[in-house]
């Protein structure tokens, strides 16, 4: 399938590695220009360096920018439109937050953890919204992605920040996506469920404090409450998202899609 990204123009938070960076990868080989983010200038740019050298004649610009701080993700939306004339994509992502029970943090733990997963994209998509939909009304077409996980819909054991942050990602995503619905911007959210970036290994490492299981064992336990029985590639959640952000997924919104090898049991 054609997923007409060619030429358009996406802005991707939180994508030196992991998630967004797949899903960059994924915009830049259907031929879409991408900028990617994240707080290290360093690790953007040795991210952008891999995307082109993977990618024959990919156009992909890294900006350092912190996702919590209102006037970087202004200057950084600015800096896009600046460089290629228009923004059609905006994926919002950030890193999760520490893991641990609800009776573990304290009420700082718990403002840090939504300022860095939701109000970090409530800025991300108020900056982007008044060029998202210049772009739908002169390209007719233009979209926004968020990045939560399968935790927003069946709650992880001991991700209760992430769980509580990620669920109100989903409630904005349901009210934005009305709000943008008339001017043809459509709003989506993806579920990743386990995926072998560097986060899980992080998290297999903190369940691994509790017992001695070695990071492969915990990675099995965790893959046989998937249907499919594995965790996931980081390529087939990049794969997901950009058919998300296609021209040909211009009828859905609204729509929370979990890529997670069938691990959420949930009904809707």
């Amino acid at each position: 399938m054609d997923l007409q990204l060619s030429g358009t123009v996406a802005f991707v938070a939180g994508a030196s590695k992991g998630l967004g960076y797949a899903a960059a990868h994924a915009i830049a080989r259907e031929k879409g220009h991408v900028v990617i983010c994240s707080r290290s200038k360093e690790n953007i740019k040795a991210a952008s360096a891999r995307i082109r050298e993977d990618v024959e004649g990919a156009k992909v610009e890294g900006l350092a920018c912190d996702v919590t701080d209102a006037g970087e993700v202004a200057d950084a939306v600015r800096q896009t439109v600046d460089r290629f004339g228009k923004l059609n994509i905006l994926i919002t992502n950030a890193g999760g937050p520490p893991s641990g029970a609800a009776t573990d943090f304290s009420r700082e733990d718990w403002q840090k953890a939504f300022e860095l997963n939701l109000l970090s994209t409530i800025t991300l998509c108020e900056e982007a919204t008044p060029h998202l939909r210049k772009a739908a009304a002169e390209d007719g077409f233009a979209r926004i992605l968020m990045i939560t996980s399968a935790a927003a819909k069946e709650p992880i054991p001991r991700l209760a920040l992430s769980n509580t942050a990620r669920a109100g990602v989903l409630g904005y995503m349901k009210s934005l996506a009305h709000a943008l619905g008339p001017d043809g911007i459509t709003v989506n959210s993806i579920l990743p469920g386990y995926t072998k970036t560097e986060r899980l290994e992080q998290l297999a490492d903190a369940s691994r404090k509790e017992d001695e299981r070695s990071r492969e064992q915990v990675f099995d336990a965790w893959a046989e409450n998937n249907m499919l029985k594995r965790i996931g590639d980081p390529a087939e959640f990049g794969a997901a998202a950009a058919f998300l952000v296609s021209k040909p997924a211009a009828y859905i919104t609204g729509v929370a899609l979990a890529v997670d090898g069938g691990r959420t049991r949930h009904l809707l």
